[in-house]
């Protein structure tokens, strides 16, 4: 048997609910003030209430108030190999400054936990605020993205635009986008299917608000899109100086093949009166400083983790996932929060089974979580003494057969 650590399993006195509609502006006002934000406006809330979807968001009351809360959003994420997998996509979790650290969010995670392996789905993911919180409810990091700063002045594209890039404003604008983008994602490993709140929420919301484009291209006229840039331009200082230029801003961008996606960029560094661009979340091994004259145009202002991954059903994100060719080896996994899953598992090239047999590395959950999709090897883990080492070759024979051939990445922020 695996021990199971009880550290943080401890059962609590709080009252966990699944909320109404009644209850759901209260939840976002308390979400909000965790992060020292005020009650959304009017104008503001006629978008937010439609994300919250019946059934999945949770509050923990004591004594009839309530003083934390936790959501998630339905959705799909990609596996390793194309495989796609029930997920369950965390978000707005916060607890009153008055109850912290008093076991309100782990009420709430155990029970948001269990109801996620009642419902069937195999994964969930959440973005940390703080990221010495989530390890103990089994989450571990699964993808990082860059933030890109381009100098739009010296940046000197090697090439044109090859295709046809043209704006489309609006509501026709945000159809476009999301055609496209619900047949390109879930797609790579890490990347997810979005939910309709989330445009209502980062799409529409912030159309009303900001001075935002979408801009899409295709090979040539009549011929099929096949990606989408959205973008918005905050001017700058009188003359665009250098200390506040007009910049203007990536805000989302996918592309179904190589040629669709420099064009992108390329119709981004060609918008006139621009003084510098930036690009948040993108995924780590983007090719930008090659499409441009002066690669060092191009800098990197952080490397972030991105998706914090929650493996809900081992045995079945396990054997949802393929694997490279290599000897077999056998994982021990120890899951605090869901102990079904603590078991050994035989991870092969033609699949995987829940075994009796000794273990030959052994690993919480969070840990099998980070090393999952392919960013992180079983070694690195290994020499950061977050995993125990029974067998020493089975390091390398883990790192085989975990192995990736592209980088994953998520690519949508909730």
């Amino acid at each position: 048997m695996l021990a199971i650590p009880g550290e943080d399993a401890t059962v609590t006195d709080h009252d966990i609910r699944v909320l109404d509609d009644s209850q759901y502006r209260a939840a976002h006002t308390l979400f909000r003030g965790t992060l020292h934000h005020p009650p959304a406006p009017d104008e503001m809330w006629k978008f937010v209430r439609g994300s919250y979807e019946p059934g999945r968001t949770l509050g923990a009351f004591v004594d009839d108030e309530m003083v934390g809360t936790v959501q998630a959003f339905p959705s799909r994420m990609a596996v390793p190999g194309g495989a796609v997998v029930p997920h369950a996509a965390v978000s707005r979790v916060g607890v009153r400054a008055d109850w912290t650290r008093r076991g309100v969010l782990s009420a709430l995670q155990r029970a948001q936990l269990r109801s996620f392996a009642e419902s069937g789905d195999v994964v969930a993911s959440l973005r940390a605020s703080e990221s010495a919180i989530y390890g103990r409810y089994g989450y571990g990091t699964a993808t990082r993205y860059r933030f890109w700063k381009v100098d739009r002045r010296r940046a000197a594209p090697r090439s044109r635009i090859a295709g046809r890039v043209r704006l489309v404003d609006g509501e026709a604008g945000e159809q476009v986008a999301r055609a496209l983008f619900e047949e390109l994602s879930p797609g790579r490993a890490g990347t997810i299917a979005r939910w309709p709140g989330w445009w209502d929420v980062n799409i529409r919301r912030r159309a009303a608000e900001e001075n935002f484009k979408v801009a899409v291209r295709s090979p040539g006229a009549g011929a099929p899109d096949d990606g989408y840039l959205m973008y918005k331009v905050t001017p700058g200082a009188h003359g665009s100086s250098e200390d506040k230029p007009t910049t203007l801003e990536v805000l989302d961008l996918w592309a179904r093949t190589p040629e669709a996606w420099a064009d992108l960029w390329l119709f981004a560094l060609g918008v006139d009166l621009v003084g510098r661009i930036t690009a948040l979340g993108r995924p780590l091994d983007e090719p930008l400083p090659w499409l441009l004259g002066d690669p060092r145009a191009c800098e990197v202002t952080a490397e972030e983790d991105e998706t914090w991954l929650r493996l809900v059903d081992v045995p079945a994100a396990l054997g949802a996932r393929t694997y490279r060719e290599g000897a077999p080896v056998v994982l021990g996994v120890r899951d605090a929060y869901l102990p079904e899953n603590t078991a050994s598992y035989r991870v092969s090239a033609d699949g995987v089974s829940r075994v009796p047999d000794a273990p030959e590395l052994v690993l919480d959950v969070d840990v099998l979580a980070a090393a999952y999709l392919g960013d992180v090897s079983f070694s690195t883990l290994a020499t950061t003494r977050r995993l125990d080492v029974v067998e020493a070759g089975a390091l390398a024979r883990a790192d085989a057969l975990f192995a990736v051939t592209e980088i994953p990445w998520c690519g949508s922020y909730f």
